[in-house]
């Protein structure tokens, strides 16, 4: 795959200039699934799936686009118990606009001054998700709590990997203006 720029680079590397940061529309369902699909180390849940979160979780959730491309997207939900707590489900970002910081806006964008508290579990191989929960904290000057929440023998199928609980907050009050 090429990588991505958007209007205002020379060919170069891709800039976070121009891009938009929107609630996913039911539209959006197909490409997520895509993304995630295309993008190694992600777990592809189903084009359904994809769909209904679009629907129904929308609110707390952001889809990016550089024009009619998919840069990337985070699915998440307010916990039920704890409406304060934005559980994030799954961040995906095209290789294309890896390393650029856009997992990191894109949960800025959602947590702005609505959640004062983020969850996520991650396997103990998920070194990516690991660093960038540990700079989403780090940025925000944030506490990180880490305890195991599922261990192996949870889940139905052998091998699974323990899942640990990612508690990051209180997250400080932050505008964003200028920013998506």
């Amino acid at each position: 795959m090429p990588r991505a720029t958007s209007p205002s680079t020379d060919g170069g590397s891709p800039s976070l200039a121009g891009l938009t940061f929107r609630q996913p529309l039911a539209g959006d369902g197909a490409a997520m699934w895509r993304l995630v699909r295309d993008t190694p180390n992600l777990d592809t849940n189903s084009p359904y799936f994809y769909l209904l979160w679009c629907r129904d979780f929308a609110a707390s959730s952001v889809v990016v686009g550089n024009g009619e491309e998919l840069c990337g997207f985070t699915a998440g939900f307010a916990r039920p118990d704890s409406p304060d707590t934005l559980f994030v489900w799954q961040t995906a970002v095209s290789p294309a606009w890896q390393g650029l910081g856009l997992a990191c806006r894109m949960l800025d964008h959602l947590v702005a001054d609505t959640y004062r508290f983020v969850e996520c579990t991650i396997t103990p191989d998920n070194h990516a998700s690991d660093r960038y929960m540990r700079a989403f904290a780090r940025d925000r000057r944030a506490a990180l709590h880490r305890q195991q929440l599922f261990h192996s023998e949870h889940f139905p199928e052998p091998g699974h990997a323990s899942e640990t609980l990612y508690r990051i907050g209180p997250v400080p009050e932050r505008r964003l203006s200028g920013r998506p």
